[in-house]
């Protein structure tokens, strides 16, 4: 079952021509898109779905710096300035509020974790404030634990999946750009090595810059074009509530994970556990991701289902004049997984009296792309003059969208980022670099 999605037109024809085509209409895509727009480029969005349909919609709507890996802490700061930005400019409302994280926990090697994480945090200017255990179990009462601690991450907040990314979309499209929808891009038009267009299911759109945001698709994408892109999907299932008590906007312990959303529902997951599911494309980059595998490999479970036949991790080949799986699975929407929700809702109801009469309105699973190192790539491909790759999040992607995109962008115009981009060369996944796995 898909989340709630705000639902935008399209725009009715595809145009012949574009500075530059995105390709995939998440948080990254619609965002780059708007930044692209707003300095000025006639910017083409080609999505196979719907814009934010997929795990764009399906994460729990955390915006922060807190226990980010120092990697991805500069983007942090940038995209935290960039939600503030983009809900005054773009004028609606993307739901972005930053109410504060709270994180409570039992756990002593977790607590020491984020303890230890605060010197980086002073560095980066990350206002984080560690909780004794007095705290902790004020802020954030449950019944039958008890805290031995936790953080409280003040300047964090949260954004609304259901209307992001449709929002921003809305909002590039306000400064020139076109959105396509239900519009497949099955290829790149390439000539002596350089881009000169983009082949959609609804014809070709001539350009000589394009930038893949396709999530969990985009490996896929790439193969096609004989390009390496180590990337890996987890599952997730998540639910949205009835509209019930709140207990606070935004609460993490080790077990669940609660956000509060603008129509008092809550959406709620399990923490720090995911269902890595075998595929072929998983078995090819098996070796780059053994080392992640081990670090995570208590919080991982393991199976196999119906993505090992089909999706963006199957054995996919198909040629540009004919029907690619992009089209076959407009949706990448897999089944929750019915034993993680019955687990999730006791979990909630036992912890929290206030939410005993708690009721799920909606469930779903979803696919979460990562890297060998969980780190994004944001990357110039080297072989494909014009071809540029912004995917990999590892679970940050919407959080960390709009810096993402805003890097994107200046890579793709050749514009000086405000970020160093190294750290999310593709590059380092490929050219035998020790693998250092990121932070959750």
């Amino acid at each position: 079952m898909s989340p709630q999605l705000k639902q935008i037109p399209s725009n009715e024809k595809i145009p012949a021509e574009a500075d530059v085509v995105v390709i995939g209409g998440g948080i990254i895509g619609a965002a780059a898109t708007y930044f692209l727009s707003k300095q000025g480029y006639k910017v083409a969005l080609v999505e196979k779905g719907q814009v934010g349909c997929e795990q764009s919609s399906r994460n729990w709507g955390w915006c922060r710096q807190q226990n980010r890996d120092e990697r991805e802490l500069p983007t942090s700061g940038l995209s935290m300035r960039l939600w503030d930005e983009m809900s005054k400019d773009i004028g609606f409302d993307l739901g972005f509020r930053r109410c504060g994280l709270r994180y409570a926990t039992d756990d002593p090697k977790q607590l020491a974790q984020w303890d230890s994480w605060r010197d980086l945090a002073k560095q980066y200017g990350v206002k984080t404030v560690m909780l004794n255990a007095k705290e902790a179990n004020e802020m954030i009462p449950a019944r039958g634990r008890t805290w031995i601690g936790g953080v409280h991450s003040i300047d964090d907040g949260k954004g609304e999946p259901a209307i992001a990314a449709p929002m921003i979309a809305e909002g590039a499209r306000a400064l020139g750009a076109t959105i396509h929808q239900n519009c497949a891009a099955r290829g790149l038009d390439i000539t002596n090595s350089k881009v000169e267009g983009v082949i959609t299911e609804h014809g070709t759109i001539k350009t000589n810059r394009v930038l893949c945001a396709a999530g969990a698709w985009a490996s896929a994408f790439c193969r096609h074009h004989g390009i390496s892109f180590p990337q890996a999907s987890v599952r997730q299932t998540a639910f949205r509530t009835k509209p019930i008590k709140s207990i606070g906007d935004a609460v993490y312990t080790n077990g669940v994970a609660l956000t509060r959303r603008l129509d008092g529902t809550y959406t709620v997951a399990i923490s720090g556990t995911a269902r890595l599911e075998f595929t072929p494309q998983g078995i090819r980059y098996a070796k780059q991701f053994m080392p992640m595998f081990m670090q995570r490999i208590k919080a991982v479970q393991f199976g196999v289902s119906s993505s090992f036949f089909k999706g963006p991790e199957a054995l996919n080949s198909w040629t540009n004049d004919g029907i690619s799986p992009f089209e076959q699975i407009r949706i990448l929407d897999p089944a929750p997984v019915k034993s993680n929700l019955r687990k999730t809702l006791a979990t909630v109801k036992a912890l929290f009296p206030a939410l005993e009469a708690m009721e799920i309105g909606e469930s779903w699973g979803s696919f979460v792309d990562c890297t060998p190192d969980a780190i994004p790539v944001i990357s110039e491909i080297d072989s494909v003059e014009g071809f540029f790759l912004a995917a990999g999040s590892s679970a940050h992607g919407f959080g960390l969208g709009p810096g993402l995109a805003h890097i994107a962008a200046d890579l793709v115009t050749g514009r000086q980022s405000q970020i160093d981009t190294h750290p999310y060369r593709l590059s380092r996944l490929l050219d035998g670099s020790k693998v250092k796995v990121g932070a959750i």
